[in-house]
């Protein structure tokens, strides 16, 4: 496949640190670390420093070494450990977005809940299951076939949402503290705490392990490593810019729910509407309250249009290429993945069900979380690991953007790093949280566990059963550096070396269409 000439557009150290502020901040976990008081702020810092620059800077690698090659994760992973086990991350990657549907459409369903004017009845309404499941499935659906129509304009309507539904609620809900302190407001936030947590007490642990999934999305932006102006020095600079600001976002919007709710009155979906409640009705502004509900609606909802159709995008292109049989890569008139998407549908239909066997929309809500967790960190510690063998695997290979100049020091620290925080996540999750109903923890672990064997066991069962005519004709898809004759594969490495690619927008079609759907869901709050 060519490769897309470079328009010679160059981002800037501050625009490129704004798009990674803007893929990785959602205000819809804030309560979950709410809960923390102090020491939340710790779990931001060491979940940033051990997950998300790590992620970013791996990213950036990958990105860059394949920059004229389809495949994003599929083919970062599969280029280190096999086209089996890049299918099964890019799987966790699609598999893992749909899971997370219903637990985003919960938030929404229960912001539509408080553009009422009466608190009490907003808040019984938000915990009725019945509401929210239909709530979850009729906007959903609606997105589906929003989706199959085509996508042109929802675009715009992710960028408005975005802005709207998380940078000014988030701004507002800082500054709403600060007034409300300043103005001698109690402080419900038990600052006895401190910053350090107690870490012997594991079972505190499992909902702070959840803050991991908050940093998610991030290597999305090493798509653009090359697109930014001498990137060895500048692209690092953006990200430890864009990290500091999401921290300082997340930190003191946390902070500020917990200066208005006390901890034990902290409700993982409804805080933030609570919240800003509260704060209204400080400041006699309780009109604003279904104002800024209607804004973190509109926030979700632009994301879940965008992000409907992204992950699917990203396993259909694959599939084309003989991963997935032909069902699955049957589009519709304008090429939307029809069945993909109907699939799709199905499997957050059957989740949203388990509302009749959870205790109370909450703990639905946090054990699918819970489940969106491990499947995500799954797939980053493959990530992880890959980025490290193919130093190996690939050491001739031109690398326009490296973690560390001179051997591979650097990469084996920033790397293991990235796995060990991703592996630590990945067993805490499996801890059920005292904070929180579950109902037995026989039903947690069972969903869990058997959850992931089946998530994980599923695309083994595809890649075995393939065959030849499950590749779509003019799939186009370029064989893995391990698929060539070795001295096709010298000469291309050579030819690599001589010149290197210069991706654009353009130039990773699966990247990209998996990428914008993770920056997608982080815009949905």
């Amino acid at each position: 496949m060519a490769t897309t000439k470079s328009t010679g557009f160059k981002l800037s150290v501050m625009t490129l640190a704004i798009m990674n502020i803007t893929a990785v901040v959602s205000l819809r976990g804030l309560p979950a670390e709410a809960v923390y008081g102090p020491s939340s702020a710790f779990y931001y810092l060491f979940a940033a420093l051990v997950f998300l620059i790590p992620t970013a800077l791996v990213a950036a690698e990958l990105a860059a070494m394949f920059a004229d090659k389809q495949g994003g994760v599929f083919r970062w992973v599969g280029e280190a450990m096999g086209a089996r086990t890049g299918f099964l991350a890019i799987w966790l990657q699609w598999i893992e977005s749909t899971i997370w549907y219903p637990t985003v459409l919960t938030f929404g369903a229960v912001s539509i809940a408080f553009i009422g004017m009466h608190p009490t009845a907003d808040m019984a309404l938000a915990s009725n299951k019945m509401y929210t499941l239909i709530v979850v499935l009729v906007i959903y659906w609606a997105a589906t076939f929003i989706a199959l129509k085509g996508l042109d304009w929802v675009g715009k309507v992710a960028k408005i949402g975005g802005l709207v539904g998380t940078i000014i609620p988030a701004g507002l809900l800082i500054v709403l503290g600060i007034i409300y302190l300043s103005t001698g407001g109690h402080n419900n936030m038990d600052m006895s705490q401190g910053f350090f947590p107690d870490l012997t007490k594991f079972d505190n642990l499992v909902l702070a392990s959840g803050i991991f999934l908050f940093y998610a999305g991030m290597e999305m932006m090493g798509i653009h490593v090359m697109d930014v102006k001498n990137p060895s020095k500048n692209y690092p600079k953006a990200i430890f810019i864009g990290s500091a600001i999401t921290v300082l976002i997340f930190v003191l919007g946390t902070f500020s729910l917990g200066f208005i709710i006390p901890a034990k009155d902290i409700n993982l979906t409804q805080s933030l509407l609570i919240g800003f409640d509260n704060y209204f009705h400080y400041l006699r502004m309780s009109w604003a309250s279904p104002i800024i509900a209607i804004a973190l609606m509109f926030g979700v909802l632009a994301g879940v249009l965008t992000w409907v159709a992204g992950p699917s995008k990203g396993i259909f292109t694959v599939g084309k290429a003989g991963y997935l049989p032909p069902f699955f890569q049957k589009s519709n008139k304008i090429g939307v993945q029809r069945n993909i998407l109907l699939i799709q549908g199905a499997v957050v239909t059957l989740l949203s069900l388990l509302f009749v066997v959870m205790p109370s929309v909450q703990s639905f809500y946090q054990i699918l979380s819970q489940l969106t967790v491990l499947l995500y960190l799954i797939m980053y510690l493959l990530m992880f690991a890959s980025a490290i063998i193919l130093r190996y695997k690939m050491p001739n290979i031109v690398r326009p953007f490296k973690v560390g100049k001179v051997g591979n020091g650097l990469i084996w620290f920033v790397a293991g790093l990235g796995f060990c925080g991703s592996l630590l996540a990945f067993v805490l999750s499996f801890i059920p949280p005292s904070q929180i109903s579950t109902g037995s923890n026989t039903v947690w672990f069972s969903v869990l566990v058997i959850g992931c064997i089946v998530v994980v066991a599923a695309p083994f069962i595809i890649y075995a059963s393939r065959k030849p005519s499950w590749q779509a004709p003019g799939a186009g898809f370029q064989p893995f550096h391990w698929e060539l004759p070795k001295n096709a594969s010298a000469a291309a490495a050579a030819a690599t070396v001589t010149a290197p690619a210069t991706p654009s927008a353009a130039a990773t079609p699966t990247a990209g269409a998996a990428g914008d759907a993770t920056n997608n869901q982080k815009t949905e709050s």
